[in-house]
C-alpha cells in the first residue's frame, strides 16, 4: 500500500506514453537506434554501456554504495548454487549443457530468441524448463530461487558480451516484437501506468526510496538480487511484480505477452553488455 501511494504521488507528473521516434520507427533496427538515441539525449552524462546499471547510472551516491557492495555481492550465493545446479546431472545422466549451444556457457546474450519451429519467443527461463522436461525432469517455478540461480550463473558467464538478439525475416517474429512494444506502451491497472510511464518518462525519478531505472538495458542485469525481496528475482518475477505494483492483474509467468515484452526490450538494447546478475535496492 505504501508503494502504491508513492506511485499515486508520481502519477500527477506523468502524461500519456510519449509518441517518440522509438514508438513510431518504421522497422525494428531503426526503432532500436531511435530508442537508444532517446536515452542518450535524455541523459548525456551517462555513458552508453552504463545504462545497464540502471539506477546506479543515475545517482552518484547510489553508485558508490553499489560499487562497495559489489566487492561482496549479495547475489554470490545464487551464483554458487546456479553453478552447482547447472553441472548436476539429470536422472538420465545428461545436464543442462547438453541443451544449449557452447554447452550453455556465454550464451545469455542470445536470449530471448525466436524459435521458428515452435513459432514463438523462447526466453532463457523457458529454454531451461524445456531442457528439464525434455530430460524427464519437472519444470522449475519461474519466480523462485532455483530458476534465478540458474539464470544468474548463465548470465555471469556472458558478462561483458554485447546483447545480440536476432529478429529473423519471419512475420511471426515481427509480430512478437510488435506485441512486446504494444505491451510496453499500453497503460493498465488501477493506477493507469504503462511500463514506459516509469522507465521512459521518469527514469532517475524517485518513487519513495526507489530510483526508477531507464528502459534501455534494463534487462541486461537480470536476474537481480533486490533488498526489497531479500533474495533473487527472475525476469518473470520482475514483470509480475510490476503489474501488481500498479494494481493490475499479473499474467502467468512466461505468458506470451511477457515473453514478447522481453523480446522487445532485449532487442532495443542490442549492443549493450550483459551485466547480470545484478543487485538493486
Amino acid at each position: 500500500m505504501m508503494r502504491a501511494a508513492g506511485l499515486l504521488a508520481l502519477l500527477a507528473l506523468l502524461t500519456a506514453a510519449p509518441s517518440t521516434q522509438a514508438a513510431d520507427a518504421a522497422d525494428p533496427a531503426a526503432e532500436a537506434k531511435a530508442f537508444r538515441e532517446f536515452f542518450v539525449k535524455k541523459f548525456p552524462q551517462v555513458k552508453l554501456d552504463d545504462f545497464v546499471n540502471g539506477p546506479y547510472s543515475m545517482n552518484e551516491d547510489m553508485r558508490r554504495q553499489w560499487e562497495e557492495k559489489e566487492e561482496f555481492p549479495p547475489y554470490q550465493f545464487a551464483l554458487d548454487a546456479g553453478k552447482e545446479m547447472f553441472s548436476q546431472p539429470f536422472k538420465n545422466g545428461k545436464t543442462y549443457a547438453d541443451c544449449f549451444d557452447n554447452r550453455g556457457i556465454g550464451v545469455r546474450q542470445t536470449y530471448p530468441m525466436f524459435d521458428a519451429t515452435a513459432g514463438k519467443v523462447v526466453t532463457l527461463e523457458l529454454a531451461l524448463n524445456n531442457c528439464r522436461e525434455a530430460n524427464g525432469e519437472a519444470p522449475l517455478s519461474y519466480v523462485k530461487d532455483e530458476m534465478a540461480s540458474l539464470t544468474a550463473y548463465m548470465a555471469f558467464t556472458s558478462r561483458g558480451k554485447a546483447m545480440d538478439i536476432k529478429l529473423p525475416d519471419d512475420p511471426r517474429a515481427r509480430a512478437a516484437f510488435e506485441t512486446g512494444k504494444q505491451y510496453f506502451y499500453t497503460r493498465r491497472g488501477q493506477l493507469n501506468f504503462s511500463c514506459a510511464s516509469c522507465h521512459v518518462q521518469s527514469p532517475g525519478e524517485r518513487i519513495r526510496a526507489e530510483v526508477l531505472a531507464p528502459a534501455l538495458g534494463i534487462l541486461n542485469a537480470m536476474p537481480i538480487y533486490r533488498s526489497e525481496w531479500s533474495g533473487m528475482g527472475t525476469t518473470s518475477r520482475r514483470f509480475t511484480t510490476c503489474n501488481s505494483q500498479i494494481r493490475g492483474v499479473p499474467l502467468e509467468p512466461q505468458a506470451e505477452e511477457y515473453r514478447d515484452l522481453e523480446y522487445y526490450l532485449s532487442y532495443v538494447s542490442n549492443g549493450l553488455p550483459v551485466s547480470g546478475p545484478g543487485a538493486r535496492p
